[in-house]
């Protein structure tokens, strides 16, 4: 399948690696925000076409998929721009910045009948695919899930070290991931359901200007807790799911789940980006709705949107508070 990119960061190498180990497909173009970035990647990919403008990729008639991997607040829109002109289209997480946006995808999606998926890539780690193979078989009856997603971040450099102008938003991108995690280990996401959400996120503040912790205590129609705790604050990186359970509590951690006793899938090499990509290009083949579609991520960006409703009562607040001092 001819593909073209939106983006040339490292996720969007992380996806040309993933392309290449699938193999099958053909990189055609990218569009990036710089010119001379945008050649320079083109040109050391072989792909014949750079840009600086969507819509000169999208009129490409023979790209036939657009991978998304561009800074959070353009997703939306440069995926509703591809869809309209004919493409299928996987997206980085977030979709949306809102949870009407995601909507409003997901029904364009279906009107032009093509297939959307979003990079939920943490339900393609097989340890976590383990763990809900446990609780969808019965194996494992989950009481509450505990999340911890956090580490340093003072400065606009990525996972890779790469300096970059714009801010991964810690909510509606990392929070993306944490969120949708936890609700489709329990099934949520199925389900479609819309949970009970409590959320405190902290003022804007350090150097990048964006909340830098938050907390997110979640409850489904089965009475089950879900607690999802981040900050780009902390010296000590983490990144861990607890499931806590009838039978037994498993944690995955360091890549690879255990329960008290052993370890139940190791640490392993498996590119979780290569079988996610994988099953987006199954779906257009097959003309099936891809596993993560976005009306799958719905449960979770509702509850981003319900975490962001509250953080914006709390912007209210301290404008008011700022600019009339002697409110009780």
């Amino acid at each position: 399948m001819n593909v073209g990119l939106v983006g040339y960061g490292s996720i969007a190498r992380s996806h040309v690696h993933a392309l290449r180990s699938l193999g099958g497909h053909d990189l055609r173009g990218v569009m990036g925000r710089m010119a001379d970035e945008t050649r320079l990647f083109a040109a050391e990919l072989g792909m014949p076409l750079a840009t600086t403008e969507l819509d000169e990729l999208v009129a490409d008639e023979s790209i036939e998929a657009v991978i998304v991997c561009s800074p959070t607040d353009v997703h939306a829109e440069q995926t509703e721009r591809a869809l309209r002109a004919g493409k299928h289209v996987l997206c980085e997480i977030p979709l949306a910045t809102s949870l009407a946006d995601v909507d409003r995808l997901a029904t364009l999606a279906e009107e032009v009948d093509r297939r959307l998926m979003v990079c939920h890539t943490q339900r393609f780690y097989p340890p976590l695919v383990e763990a809900r193979r446990m609780i969808a078989n019965g194996e494992l009856h989950p009481h509450a899930v505990v999340s911890r997603y956090g580490f340093q971040r003072r400065a606009n450099v990525n996972w890779m070290g790469r300096r970059r102008s714009w801010t991964d938003n810690l909510l509606w991108h990392h929070g993306c991931h944490a969120v949708d995690a936890a609700l489709w280990l329990l099934g949520v996401a199925d389900r479609g359901e819309v949970v009970e959400v409590a959320a405190q996120v902290a003022l804007p503040g350090g150097n990048l200007g964006i909340p830098m912790d938050l907390t997110l205590a979640m409850r489904t129609s089965r009475d089950q807790l879900v607690t999802v705790a981040m900050s780009y604050n902390t010296h000590i990186p983490v990144h861990d799911y607890l499931v806590i359970g009838e039978e037994t509590t498993v944690l995955y951690a360091d890549g690879e789940l255990r329960d008290r006793e052993r370890v139940l899938v190791p640490k392993g090499d498996a590119d979780a980006i290569a079988v996610q990509d994988g099953e987006f290009f199954a779906a257009i083949r097959e003309r099936r709705d891809p596993s993560v579609s976005a009306r799958s991520a719905r449960s979770a960006m509702a509850a981003l949107q319900a975490a962001q409703d509250s953080l914006n009562a709390r912007l209210r607040e301290a404008g008011a508070r700022a600019r009339h001092p002697d409110l009780p």
